[in-house]
């Protein structure tokens, strides 16, 4: 393991340390990073306030696994649903206030995604997906998927198509109408994971058959990238543009990461690197905004910090029984994760980090 060895630098330094009672499944951080919003497999959900520091339970646990949790764009409003097929919006005003409980049991909720631009929600719900309008209180759109649950969903960074990803097929559904048949990219087997590049350019989709597909809006005829471990289980893109034009796209499978970036001739496609520090499953990736230091977080217990995506600069401990998930600030200057044992941990930029990112 030379790369731990060579992990010396500290870009940041821990800031505050809390936790739940059970396996943190989600953990979200608010428009304007003041507050972070965590949820448990025990059905827990909690909001720190930043500025006091302080974990306040707006949700005890009811024994039912909550697997997916989301702020507004606008920041007024949390949304979380999982096992007992209940969408829960709360208001977060000085006191967060319970306003929508949407039942869809026996339903399990396990995907939600705010527009980015609009409050309005998607949420999986079997082979559909739901979009509520928050300010009308309503559903304004079911999608049907058809040919199987819907096992992702991803906003295009303008607000105005959504993805979802299932069975041999990855559909896009405009928001100007969305009555109209959508785009459908038909794949070999299923999407279990997609993400669009920030600058709405790419749609990434990571596959249970071991493959990659990237397409570029617009086109058709994806890149196809294949040779992983296994199924593709997670995506991330960075906000920062190579010198062709297009950004880097991290996919993790098992325990391996692979850094992606567009090669200039496009018959050549995308370059990959490998990367390697984790010994047990990586459970979730993410690029620093504005930057390209990327942290992966592993069953194996550690947060690998890796400069420009290839070098492993630091490495984060603090949940012996492995890490659940990761997540930046949007302003880049604190990292969230959260472990299988409930721990709540959150890292601030070093003061001794030069060129932090």
């Amino acid at each position: 393991m030379s790369s731990v060895g060579s992990a010396n630098r500290q870009l940041v330094k821990p800031f505050w340390q809390g936790s739940l009672n059970d396996y943190v499944t989600a953990i979200a951080w608010s428009p304007n990073g003041q507050r972070l919003a965590a949820s448990s497999a025990a059905g827990e959900v909690a909001v720190l306030d930043l500025k006091r520091q302080a974990l306040l339970s707006i949700q005890a646990g009811e024994g039912r696994s909550l697997d997916c949790l989301g702020f507004s764009p606008d920041g007024q409003f949390l949304a979380a649903g999982g096992q007992d097929g209940c969408v829960k919006i709360w208001r977060l005003d000085a006191e967060p206030t319970l306003i929508s409980t949407i039942d869809n049991t026996p339903a399990w909720i396990d995907r939600l995604a705010w527009n980015p631009k609009h409050n309005e929600l998607a949420f999986s719900l079997g082979r559909y997906a739901q979009i509520w309008d928050v300010e009308a209180s309503e559903v304004i759109a079911t999608l049907h998927f058809e040919a199987s649950s819907v096992l992702d969903l991803a906003w295009h960074p303008q607000g105005e198509f959504l993805a979802a990803a299932g069975h041999r097929a990855v559909k896009t559904w405009s928001r100007e109408d969305w009555n109209n048949d959508p785009t459908t990219w038909e794949l070999a087997a299923a999407s279990v994971a997609i993400a669009w590049s920030p600058n709405g350019e790419y749609l990434a989709s990571g596959n249970m058959d071991r493959t990659l597909l990237v397409w570029q809006w617009g086109n058709p005829f994806p890149w196809q990238m294949q040779g992983f471990p296994g199924k593709v289980r997670q995506l991330s893109w960075s906000d920062v543009l190579t010198k062709t034009g297009a950004p880097l796209l991290v996919t993790s499978s098992q325990e391996g990461l692979v850094v992606w970036a567009k090669h200039p001739d496009e018959s050549v496609g995308w370059g990959a690197n490998v990367l390697n520090l984790h010994e047990e499953m990586v459970q979730a990736i993410a690029f620093q905004p504005g930057t390209a230091l990327l942290a992966s977080a592993a069953s194996d217990g550690w947060v690998g910090l890796w400069q420009q995506a290839s070098k492993v600069v630091q490495i984060l401990e603090g949940a012996p029984q492995g890490f659940s998930c990761v997540a930046w600030q949007p302003g880049g200057q604190k990292l969230a994760a959260g472990g299988q044992n409930g721990e709540l941990l959150i890292w601030s930029e070093s003061s001794r980090a030069k060129g932090f990112g």
